[in-house]
Protein backbone atom coordinates (compact mmCIF):
# COMPACT_ATOMS: atom_id res chain seq x y z
CA UNK A 1 0.00 0.00 0.00
CA UNK A 2 1.11 3.50 -0.76
CA UNK A 3 -0.87 4.89 2.16
CA UNK A 4 -2.06 3.63 5.51
CA UNK A 5 -1.28 0.50 7.49
CA UNK A 6 -1.94 -3.22 7.20
CA UNK A 7 -3.51 -4.42 10.46
CA UNK A 8 -3.90 -8.04 9.34
CA UNK A 9 -3.07 -10.08 6.23
CA UNK A 10 -3.23 -13.85 5.85
CA UNK A 11 -3.05 -13.83 2.06
CA UNK A 12 -6.78 -13.85 1.32
CA UNK A 13 -8.08 -11.66 4.14
CA UNK A 14 -6.78 -8.15 4.84
CA UNK A 15 -7.64 -5.41 7.31
CA UNK A 16 -6.38 -2.02 6.25
CA UNK A 17 -6.19 1.35 7.99
CA UNK A 18 -6.32 3.89 5.18
CA UNK A 19 -4.50 7.20 5.34
CA UNK A 20 -6.23 10.02 7.18
CA UNK A 21 -6.88 12.49 4.36
CA UNK A 22 -8.61 14.96 6.67
CA UNK A 23 -7.07 18.33 7.46
CA UNK A 24 -7.85 21.81 8.76
CA UNK A 25 -10.70 22.06 11.26
CA UNK A 26 -12.07 18.56 10.67
CA UNK A 27 -11.89 16.05 13.50
CA UNK A 28 -9.30 13.36 12.85
CA UNK A 29 -10.96 10.23 11.50
CA UNK A 30 -9.76 6.72 10.71
CA UNK A 31 -11.14 4.92 7.67
CA UNK A 32 -10.90 1.14 7.85
CA UNK A 33 -11.28 -1.37 5.05
CA UNK A 34 -11.70 -5.14 5.14
CA UNK A 35 -10.94 -7.25 2.06
CA UNK A 36 -11.62 -10.96 1.70
CA UNK A 37 -11.05 -12.95 -1.50
CA UNK A 38 -10.86 -9.70 -3.45
CA UNK A 39 -14.17 -8.30 -2.14
CA UNK A 40 -14.20 -5.24 0.10
CA UNK A 41 -16.12 -3.26 2.69
CA UNK A 42 -15.15 0.27 3.72
CA UNK A 43 -16.07 1.53 7.18
CA UNK A 44 -17.25 5.09 7.89
CA UNK A 45 -15.78 6.74 4.75
CA UNK A 46 -16.44 10.32 5.83
CA UNK A 47 -17.09 13.61 4.07
CA UNK A 48 -16.58 15.37 0.77
CA UNK A 49 -13.02 16.57 1.35
CA UNK A 50 -11.67 13.04 1.76
CA UNK A 51 -13.96 11.36 -0.76
CA UNK A 52 -11.87 11.71 -3.93
CA UNK A 53 -8.72 10.51 -2.17
CA UNK A 54 -10.44 7.49 -0.62
CA UNK A 55 -12.27 6.42 -3.77
CA UNK A 56 -8.94 6.51 -5.59
CA UNK A 57 -7.28 4.46 -2.85
CA UNK A 58 -10.03 1.83 -2.94
CA UNK A 59 -9.63 1.62 -6.71
CA UNK A 60 -5.92 0.93 -6.32
CA UNK A 61 -6.44 -1.74 -3.68
CA UNK A 62 -9.31 -3.84 -5.06
CA UNK A 63 -10.92 -1.96 -7.96
CA UNK A 64 -14.13 -0.01 -7.51
CA UNK A 65 -16.33 -2.84 -8.82
CA UNK A 66 -15.14 -5.10 -6.00
CA UNK A 67 -16.35 -2.79 -3.24
CA UNK A 68 -19.43 -4.63 -2.01
CA UNK A 69 -20.38 -2.71 1.11
CA UNK A 70 -20.09 0.69 2.76
CA UNK A 71 -20.65 0.43 6.50
CA UNK A 72 -22.04 3.45 8.34
CA UNK A 73 -21.74 2.97 12.09
CA UNK A 74 -24.07 5.90 12.73
CA UNK A 75 -25.38 9.11 11.17
CA UNK A 76 -22.69 11.74 11.86
CA UNK A 77 -21.35 13.79 8.89
CA UNK A 78 -17.75 12.59 9.43
CA UNK A 79 -19.14 9.17 8.49
CA UNK A 80 -21.98 9.74 6.02
CA UNK A 81 -21.59 13.13 4.32
CA UNK A 82 -20.18 11.81 1.02
CA UNK A 83 -22.37 8.70 0.78
CA UNK A 84 -24.11 9.83 -2.42
CA UNK A 85 -20.77 9.96 -4.24
CA UNK A 86 -19.90 6.44 -3.12
CA UNK A 87 -23.26 5.06 -4.23
CA UNK A 88 -23.09 6.88 -7.57
CA UNK A 89 -19.73 5.44 -8.68
CA UNK A 90 -19.81 1.97 -7.08
CA UNK A 91 -22.24 -0.94 -6.97
CA UNK A 92 -21.83 -1.17 -3.20
CA UNK A 93 -24.66 -1.35 -0.70
CA UNK A 94 -24.55 1.08 2.21
CA UNK A 95 -25.42 -0.49 5.57
CA UNK A 96 -26.76 1.59 8.45
CA UNK A 97 -29.12 1.35 11.40
CA UNK A 98 -32.78 1.44 10.34
CA UNK A 99 -33.17 4.48 12.59
CA UNK A 100 -31.28 6.63 10.07
CA UNK A 101 -32.80 5.54 6.74
CA UNK A 102 -35.06 8.62 6.57
CA UNK A 103 -32.31 10.99 7.75
CA UNK A 104 -29.31 9.96 5.65
CA UNK A 105 -31.02 11.15 2.40
CA UNK A 106 -30.64 14.70 3.76
CA UNK A 107 -26.96 14.37 2.81
CA UNK A 108 -28.12 14.46 -0.81
CA UNK A 109 -28.71 10.82 -1.72
CA UNK A 110 -30.17 10.72 -5.24
CA UNK A 111 -33.42 8.84 -5.83
CA UNK A 112 -31.93 6.33 -8.26
CA UNK A 113 -29.38 5.06 -5.69
CA UNK A 114 -31.64 5.19 -2.61
CA UNK A 115 -32.34 1.45 -2.87
CA UNK A 116 -28.65 0.82 -2.22
CA UNK A 117 -29.11 2.14 1.33
CA UNK A 118 -29.92 -0.90 3.50
CA UNK A 119 -31.29 -0.70 7.03
CA UNK A 120 -29.98 -2.99 9.79
CA UNK A 121 -32.16 -4.07 12.70
CA UNK A 122 -31.22 -3.12 16.26
CA UNK A 123 -29.93 -6.63 16.92
CA UNK A 124 -27.42 -6.49 14.05
CA UNK A 125 -26.61 -9.65 12.07
CA UNK A 126 -23.97 -11.67 10.24
CA UNK A 127 -22.66 -10.31 6.93
CA UNK A 128 -20.88 -12.43 4.31
CA UNK A 129 -17.84 -10.78 2.70
CA UNK A 130 -16.01 -12.91 0.15
CA UNK A 131 -15.50 -16.24 1.90
CA UNK A 132 -15.62 -14.74 5.41
CA UNK A 133 -18.29 -13.57 7.83
CA UNK A 134 -18.47 -10.31 9.76
CA UNK A 135 -20.61 -9.74 12.84
CA UNK A 136 -22.59 -6.49 12.88
CA UNK A 137 -23.09 -5.80 16.58
CA UNK A 138 -25.37 -3.42 18.49
CA UNK A 139 -23.45 -0.42 19.79
CA UNK A 140 -26.48 1.75 20.46
CA UNK A 141 -26.17 4.93 22.57
CA UNK A 142 -22.37 4.95 22.16
CA UNK A 143 -22.89 7.68 21.31
CA UNK A 144 -25.71 7.50 18.75
CA UNK A 145 -29.10 5.88 19.56
CA UNK A 146 -28.74 3.95 16.29
CA UNK A 147 -25.13 2.75 16.47
CA UNK A 148 -23.52 -0.42 15.08
CA UNK A 149 -20.08 -2.00 15.37
CA UNK A 150 -18.30 -4.72 13.37
CA UNK A 151 -16.40 -7.71 14.68
CA UNK A 152 -14.17 -9.58 12.26
CA UNK A 153 -13.48 -13.09 13.63
CA UNK A 154 -10.78 -13.78 11.02
CA UNK A 155 -8.51 -10.95 12.18
CA UNK A 156 -10.06 -10.74 15.67
CA UNK A 157 -10.47 -6.99 15.18
CA UNK A 158 -13.43 -5.19 16.78
CA UNK A 159 -14.35 -1.97 14.96
CA UNK A 160 -16.05 0.31 17.48
CA UNK A 161 -16.85 3.57 15.69
CA UNK A 162 -16.72 6.43 18.19
CA UNK A 163 -16.34 4.12 21.17
CA UNK A 164 -12.68 4.13 22.11
CA UNK A 165 -12.11 7.42 20.30
CA UNK A 166 -9.05 9.41 21.37
CA UNK A 167 -8.10 12.95 20.45
CA UNK A 168 -4.73 14.69 20.51
CA UNK A 169 -2.30 11.77 20.74
CA UNK A 170 0.53 11.52 18.18
CA UNK A 171 0.72 7.73 17.80
CA UNK A 172 -1.24 5.10 15.86
CA UNK A 173 -1.05 2.22 18.35
CA UNK A 174 -1.56 2.42 22.12
CA UNK A 175 1.46 1.15 24.06
CA UNK A 176 0.65 2.43 27.55
CA UNK A 177 -3.07 2.26 28.28
CA UNK A 178 -2.92 4.20 31.53
CA UNK A 179 -1.20 7.10 29.76
CA UNK A 180 -3.68 6.86 26.89
CA UNK A 181 -6.76 7.37 29.08
CA UNK A 182 -6.29 11.15 29.13
CA UNK A 183 -6.87 11.25 25.37
CA UNK A 184 -10.15 9.31 25.64
CA UNK A 185 -11.66 10.48 28.90
CA UNK A 186 -13.17 13.83 27.92
CA UNK A 187 -14.95 12.46 24.87
CA UNK A 188 -16.39 9.42 26.60
CA UNK A 189 -17.57 11.29 29.69
CA UNK A 190 -19.47 13.79 27.55
CA UNK A 191 -20.69 11.74 24.58
CA UNK A 192 -21.76 8.46 26.21
CA UNK A 193 -25.10 8.89 28.00
CA UNK A 194 -24.70 6.53 30.95
CA UNK A 195 -22.42 3.86 32.41
CA UNK A 196 -25.19 1.26 32.15
CA UNK A 197 -24.87 1.04 28.38
CA UNK A 198 -21.10 0.61 28.67
CA UNK A 199 -21.51 -2.28 31.11
CA UNK A 200 -24.08 -3.91 28.82
CA UNK A 201 -21.83 -3.61 25.77
CA UNK A 202 -18.73 -4.88 27.58
CA UNK A 203 -20.65 -7.93 28.81
CA UNK A 204 -21.48 -8.74 25.17
CA UNK A 205 -18.02 -8.26 23.66
CA UNK A 206 -16.22 -10.22 26.38
CA UNK A 207 -17.74 -13.30 24.71
CA UNK A 208 -15.70 -12.52 21.58
CA UNK A 209 -12.05 -13.30 20.94
CA UNK A 210 -10.80 -9.72 20.51
CA UNK A 211 -7.14 -8.96 19.89
CA UNK A 212 -7.55 -5.43 18.49
CA UNK A 213 -10.01 -2.58 19.07
CA UNK A 214 -10.04 -0.16 16.14
CA UNK A 215 -12.07 3.03 16.70
CA UNK A 216 -12.97 5.65 14.11
CA UNK A 217 -10.95 8.37 15.83
CA UNK A 218 -7.47 8.18 17.27
CA UNK A 219 -5.19 5.33 18.27
CA UNK A 220 -5.77 1.59 17.86
CA UNK A 221 -5.66 -0.72 20.88
CA UNK A 222 -3.78 -3.91 19.99
CA UNK A 223 -3.07 -6.91 22.21
CA UNK A 224 -5.34 -8.70 24.68
CA UNK A 225 -3.82 -6.97 27.69
CA UNK A 226 -4.60 -3.48 26.40
CA UNK A 227 -8.00 -4.58 25.04
CA UNK A 228 -9.01 -5.98 28.43
CA UNK A 229 -7.81 -2.84 30.19
CA UNK A 230 -10.03 -0.85 27.83
CA UNK A 231 -13.03 -3.03 28.64
CA UNK A 232 -12.33 -2.70 32.38
CA UNK A 233 -12.06 1.08 32.05
CA UNK A 234 -15.38 1.33 30.22
CA UNK A 235 -17.17 -0.81 32.80
CA UNK A 236 -16.25 1.63 35.57
CA UNK A 237 -16.53 4.94 33.71
CA UNK A 238 -19.05 7.48 34.96
CA UNK A 239 -20.38 9.49 32.05
CA UNK A 240 -23.28 11.46 30.63
CA UNK A 241 -26.22 11.84 32.98
CA UNK A 242 -24.22 10.00 35.68
CA UNK A 243 -22.14 13.15 36.14
CA UNK A 244 -24.11 15.94 34.39
CA UNK A 245 -27.25 16.26 36.48
CA UNK A 246 -26.18 19.69 37.74
CA UNK A 247 -26.17 21.07 34.18
CA UNK A 248 -29.96 20.84 34.00
CA UNK A 249 -30.94 24.26 35.33
CA UNK A 250 -32.16 27.55 33.89
CA UNK A 251 -29.08 29.47 32.64
CA UNK A 252 -28.13 32.78 34.24
CA UNK A 253 -25.12 33.58 32.02
CA UNK A 254 -25.39 35.72 28.90
CA UNK A 255 -23.78 34.37 25.78
CA UNK A 256 -20.95 36.35 24.24
CA UNK A 257 -21.36 35.94 20.47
Amino acid sequence: MENGSVLFDNGTHKNLLLEDFGHGEMVQANVHMIVDSGKGIILDPGGHKVYKHLISEVGKIIGIKNLEYIFLSHQDPDIVAAINGWLMVTDAKALASKLWLRFIPHFGVDTFVIDSLIGIDDEGGILKLGESELYILPGHFMHSPGNLHIYDPTSKILYTGDLGASLGQDYIFVENFEEHIKYMEGFHRRYIPTNKVLKTWVKMVRDLDVETVAPQHGAIMKGKDIVNKFFDWLENLECGIDIMEDVYKIPDKKLEV
